[in-house]
């Protein structure tokens, strides 16, 4: 029997690659790998759960059982790779080797963890795939008072979600707004109004430093001093690439696994895709992006070499409160913005000396101009 397809990961990328790959080669031994229950489910609905009050059952899509049957592949779930070998092509998994034709990393992304004092550290609670939602209901159930460390793009969706879900929260991060590596100040500060609308506090500047038990739940000290009273804390700060086994393989690896167009790596038979990767020097943690690679990909293990190309990829927040999209400008381009609106319904526009637009920020009922302005943007990766 030849040696399989094997893919690491069985979120989005994982998935949809294999998907992809069996519309164009149905024979090809597949083997997937994850180290989780390997259930099929959509990362994005995680920020939706509360407000949709559905736990981690009814967020899964699909069993590994039903996807090993649907994409003709054996599935191997709660399974660590403890090493990769690419000059033999094989993995290996504790003392066994798994020979593979072709290797695809799409194992993801790892929370940002920071160290924090006190003796209730193991209270903070990352929410990154499904299990983690599970665990995370689990401990919330009966409790109302939410501290969320972060407030980028998923603390945002994720205090939105909750405060629907009945949740009080408290947001922590040390910048000067939300969201401050993706909007405009004026757009940033129309979400923010939105979510104080419902309820959410805001303490932008401090840390936390320490995290302690009382008689009643938690008590959360920030570095100015303020103390806030929470039952449970969510730690949004953000997502690093998962790395460290490829750079023990001695692929060449940056933010993220570093990646051609073709999302190969710098190993012959080894790609990578998704929030692990970093495709031409850009690590988009998007579903738009990630998708693209996927139907790109599975050409190209199938025999026919296709680069990837990314067009405008405007991004979608999942904050009802005050509806968002935006498109921030690509890397290495300048421009001036210009703010229209006010309120919660701002457009923000970035344009190039010569008028052309190069990205934007849409709140409230601004985002329906998106899909006019849409055509207007220029390719991420042409």
């Amino acid at each position: 029997m030849s040696a399989p397809v094997v893919i690491i990961g069985t979120g989005l990328a994982g998935y949809n690659l294999a998907r992809e790959f069996r519309k164009l080669d149905s024979e090809t031994p597949l083997l997937l790998i994850t180290a989780d229950d390997g259930r099929s489910y959509s990362k994005p609905m995680l920020s939706t759960g509360f407000g949709k009050n559905k736990d981690a059952d009814g967020l899964s899509m699909a069993t590994p059982g039903t996807m090993a049957e649907q994409l003709k592949a054996e599935v191997r779930t709660h399974t660590r790779i403890s090493g990769i070998d690419p000059g033999h092509k094989r993995l290996w998994i504790g003392e066994e080797a798994v020979a593979y034709r072709d290797l695809i990393l799409a194992w993801g992304a790892q929370t940002v963890q920071v160290p924090v004092e006190g003796d209730a550290a193991e209270l903070i609670f990352p929410i990154n795939d499904l299990e983690d939602y599970a665990r995370f209901r689990h401990a919330a159930a009966g409790k109302r008072r939410v501290l969320l460390l972060g407030a980028g793009l998923i603390g945002c969706e994720f205090a939105n979600d909750l405060i629907l879900g009945g949740y009080a929260i408290d947001l922590v991060a040390p910048c000067e707004q939300v969201m401050p590596t993706l909007l405009h100040p004026a757009a940033a500060a129309a979400v923010q109004a939105g979510l104080e609308g419902l309820g959410a506090r805001f303490h932008l500047g401090p840390v936390l430093n320490r995290l302690q038990r009382t008689a009643d739940g938690l008590e959360a000290h920030l570095s100015d001093g303020t103390v806030i009273e929470c039952d449970l804390v969510v730690s949004a700060i953000g997502l690093r690439p998962r790395v460290d086994l490829a750079a023990a393989a001695g692929l060449q690896i940056n933010r993220g696994i570093m990646v051609d167009r073709h999302l190969k790596t710098s190993h012959a038979n080894i790609y990578a895709l998704g929030d692990c990767a970093e495709v031409d020097g850009l690590n988009l943690l998007y579903v738009m992006p990630l998708m693209s690679c996927a139907r790109a990909l599975a050409q190209t293990l199938a025999g026919n070499a296709t680069a990837v190309n990314y067009g405008p990829m405007p991004v979608t927040v999942k904050t009802p409160a005050c509806p968002l999209v935006v498109s921030p400008p690509p890397r290495g381009t300048e421009g001036v913005w210009s703010v229209e609106g006010q309120g919660g319904d701002i457009k923000a526009l970035c344009r190039d000396s010569s008028g052309r637009l190069l990205g934007y920020a849409l709140t409230g009922t601004a985002v329906m101009e998106k899909l006019a302005l849409n055509k207007e943007l220029p390719p991420l990766l042409a």
